[in-house]
């Protein structure tokens, strides 16, 4: 019997002013998975070890450079972790995928979090396994252990997340099966033919309210910036006042952007950070400019900027002038000699989904 669906993921901002490693939001730009699975077509899928003919389309991200072998490929690993922890090995014969991903790779905007929750949405769906989005989480946080980018990607909206401290039984579980999702000896150990279950609700998470005359700017800088590059900057420790000076504009935030009319004067302030921004600046030129530079008071409808994810790329909150905004930040990077695109955007607030046709 064919079987035909359609997986879609919201690429994701993480680290919201405050929230650093806690705040999310998903973002309506879709990474999109078209599956098709027909046993006739078998001999396409042949030459691949677990039945999978893969591509990807031209305007896709990282289309020259995306591995095509189903266990080079960090999406179909991934469904492949998710279906052999449930003694499935391989792909049925005769499966395809055709991926469109807009999401640019290595920006800050959840790309790498999008492929990994799309490779457990697969492999459910391949699988016919039945799990809810809660269950699918812990497969995700199993290879992906930051939840802000991931939770924002599964659940879609404006959420707040963190991983509960495991049992000591669970954490005898330590072979986080990374080595059935990438290549060595990036994966770790080998956790043989059969890799552990995740423990249950290894995430929590809650889903705030989001003004939806709101929109996000996405000012993407054209060059990458590897999430461990970027925390390698940060430091072991930090001074109380630092600490709570976060945790006060946290407190503010997550109820400052429900609020109706949204209000600049709150907003702003409250999305001031001392955890990640301060020491991320030497690795993206004119972030520090920007950051003091593009304010509401210069700019009418801007609410709050910061930092996207681990960077480069600039989040701004804004109710309008949505061009001027972009263009000044786009600006302040060319004379720093940085080529930038923008997108504005809305909220994806369903998350990912899967359609059947």
């Amino acid at each position: 019997m064919v079987r035909s669906f359609v997986v879609k993921v919201p690429a994701s901002s993480a680290n919201i002013g405050p929230g650093y490693d806690v705040l999310g939001v998903g973002l309506a730009l879709f990474l999109e998975l078209n599956v098709s699975i027909d046993p006739t077509q078998a001999h396409l899928t042949k030459d691949d070890p677990n039945n999978c003919l893969l591509s990807y389309s031209e305007d896709s991200e990282g289309f020259d450079s995306v591995p095509l072998r189903s266990d080079a490929n960090l999406i179909t690993r991934t469904a492949l972790y998710v279906m052999r922890c449930n003694n499935i090995r391989a792909f049925p014969s005769g499966t395809k995928i055709h991926v469109t991903n807009p999401i640019p790779l290595g920006r800050g905007l959840g790309s790498s979090g999008a492929a990994v929750v799309a490779g457990v949405m697969l492999g459910n769906e391949i699988g016919q396994l039945g799990f809810s989005k809660q269950r699918m989480l812990d497969y995700c946080l199993m290879i992906e252990r930051h939840p802000d980018n991931i939770t924002a990607a599964m659940m879609g909206g404006f959420c707040g997340s963190f991983l509960r401290d495991l049992t000591p039984q669970e954490l005898e579980r330590r072979e986080i099966p990374l080595a059935e999702v990438l290549p060595e000896p990036t994966g770790g150990e080998d956790t043989g033919l059969v890799p552990p279950l995740p423990p249950t609700d290894i995430g929590r998470h809650v889903k705030y309210n989001w003004n939806p005359k709101i929109k996000c700017i996405a000012i993407i800088p054209q060059f990458e910036l590897s999430t461990a590059d970027s925390r390698g900057v940060l430091p072991k420790a930090y001074t109380t006042q630092d600490l709570v000076f976060n945790l006060q504009r946290l407190a503010v935030l997550t109820n400052a952007l429900t609020l109706d009319p949204p209000n600049a004067n709150l907003i702003y302030p409250a999305m001031q950070d001392r955890v990640h921004q301060p020491y991320r600046k030497i690795l993206i030129p004119g972030l520090t400019d920007i950051l003091q530079s593009v304010t509401p008071s210069t700019y009418p409808g801007l609410l709050g900027i910061c930092l996207s994810g681990a960077g480069p790329t600039i989040l701004a909150l804004a109710t309008e002038n949505f061009e001027d905004i972009a263009q000044e930040i786009i600006n302040t990077f060319d004379r720093n000699n940085v080529e930038c695109t923008w997108k504005l955007l809305e909220l994806a607030h369903d998350g990912a989904t899967v359609e059947q046709y």
